[in-house]
């Protein structure tokens, strides 16, 4: 079978029940045995990619984001919004396992499964089922995008920073085109088993520099009574944008998942995915928790950026931190470069000429475009949380959610229909975040310019 936008699937008779896990299928077709990935990795070394991908600037924002939501409720929502990932993760991937094996074919992108999950599921749904791929495409690609530019922000924000202290008083616009060309060079790096020693490196600077933050969190710190237990509700949901920004890294998770040697170990509770997620979550509720104790108010939209300026320990915090982040730039714009590359200008110039050049100059192209973006972005915190509530409430929480409902389509909901009822909730909560997240974080950067 051959459809319209060129996804090519063997003719196969479709399943009455869609079983939860592959062993209640009586055909024998494993896709993860099929996947030819030229360079697998392990996982150790996906699980050193999940650290890396999360422990960005998220974490480093999570203080502000306590500010926004208050300490007790920070707490609870983050390890709720962590298992929340976990899980809407964990169906995505469950439901593009059973659209591969149901279709024989090794592997499915986001977009692609979500198409075909919509042309099998129910009727008022299907006429979703072209433009999904499009839809998701555009999210993935503006969510990386939108990483990419933060990214940028933060590494010429902190540099910055350290320059005024020592040297000389520079815009950050200019710290940002200074940076171009070493965000390009390592950007040039093709694939995910090359990448893992720099994503290892940068975890070990990544946890160092926490242990340093922490110096400062816990030096002087202020009495728990004043600081607020819950927040106003009109700043939540900035609080749960800058959270799924931090934690939802839908289209790095699906990457890795597709280039891993053993992709049945990525999911499931005890997966590394899983693993994973629950390190990032504690080590987020830890660095919220005593740097919103610590700064209150006053805490900015990296908690860089509140400690000392002029002292030699927070120069070398927001040195390491920058590298590491750096070293992350690379692993959050594979997700573009592989959409735009492999999804449209292969698929439509299958015959191009020295693939590998014009692969290294889309590269270029999009390290130029994240580079020109990120001069327009004022304010690091809030657009932090515009990128999260905007693209990951859609990605990570209501379209899997959707192609779960499709891909059990039409009686394979469990006693009481509870996946309808479960998948319902997840979507209500993916709209209430897009909504409320997205306004909110729009007022304010709008209100920041006055």
């Amino acid at each position: 079978m051959d459809d319209k936008d060129g996804i090519k699937l063997e003719e196969k008779p479709k399943y009455n029940a869609v079983p939860i896990n592959d062993q209640e299928y009586d055909d024998d077709y494993d896709p993860h045995q099929h996947r030819q990935v030229d360079k697998p990795t392990t996982n150790m070394e996906t699980l050193v990619h999940i650290l890396k991908g999360a422990l960005g600037t998220g974490i480093l924002a999570m203080p502000e984001a306590f500010k926004n939501s208050g300490y007790v409720n920070g707490i609870i929502s983050t390890l709720l919004i962590g298992a929340l990932c976990v899980y809407c993760l964990q169906i995505l991937i469950r439901s593009q396992y059973i659209l591969c094996k149901r279709h024989r074919v090794p592997i499915l992108t986001y977009p692609e499964s979500m198409k075909l999950a919509l042309q099998e599921g129910p009727h008022f749904l299907r006429w979703l089922a072209n433009p999904s791929t499009w839809i998701v495409d555009g999210f993935l690609i503006l969510y990386q995008f939108g990483i990419c530019c933060v990214y940028i922000v933060f590494v010429a924000t902190n540099v910055k920073q350290i320059v005024d202290a020592y040297l000389v008083t520079l815009d950050v616009k200019v710290h940002i085109v200074i940076l171009i060309l070493p965000f390009t060079l390592i950007f040039l790096i093709r694939n995910l088993k090359l990448l893992a020693p720099f994503s290892q490196f940068g975890n070990i600077i990544t946890f160092v520099a926490l242990g340093m933050i922490c110096y400062y969190l816990f030096q002087d710190m202020p009495s728990i009574d004043e600081r607020t237990m819950v927040a106003s509700a009109g700043t939540y949901p900035l609080y749960f944008g800058t959270v799924l920004f931090a934690l939802q890294a839908v289209g790095v998770m699906i990457s890795l998942e597709n280039n891993m040697q053993n992709p049945k170990k990525f999911n499931g509770w005890l997966g590394v995915l899983s693993i994973g997620i629950a390190i990032v979550t504690i080590l987020y509720v830890i660095i919220g928790f005593f740097g919103y104790l610590k700064y209150g108010d006053a805490a900015l939209g990296s908690v860089t950026l509140n400690i000392p300026q002029d002292q030699v320990l927070a120069v070398i915090i927001k040195a390491l931190f920058s590298v590491a982040v750096y070293f992350s730039y690379a692993l959050q714009g594979y997700v573009p470069v592989e959409i735009i590359w492999k999804n449209y200008i292969q698929k439509k110039h299958p015959d191009i000429k020295h693939p590998v050049v014009c692969e290294y100059g889309v590269r270029v192209v999009v390290v130029i475009v994240t580079f020109l973006l990120a001069v327009l972005i004022p304010r690091l915190g809030l657009f932090i949380s515009l990128f999260g509530a905007l693209c990951l409430s859609m990605l990570g929480l209501l379209f899997p959610a959707v192609m779960e409902i499709c891909v059990l389509y039409p009686n394979n909901y469990g006693k009481f229909n509870y996946v309808i009822i479960k998948c319902v909730v997840i979507m209500i909560i993916g709209v209430i975040g897009f909504c409320s997240g997205t306004y909110t974080s729009v007022r304010d950067i709008i209100l920041s310019f006055q």
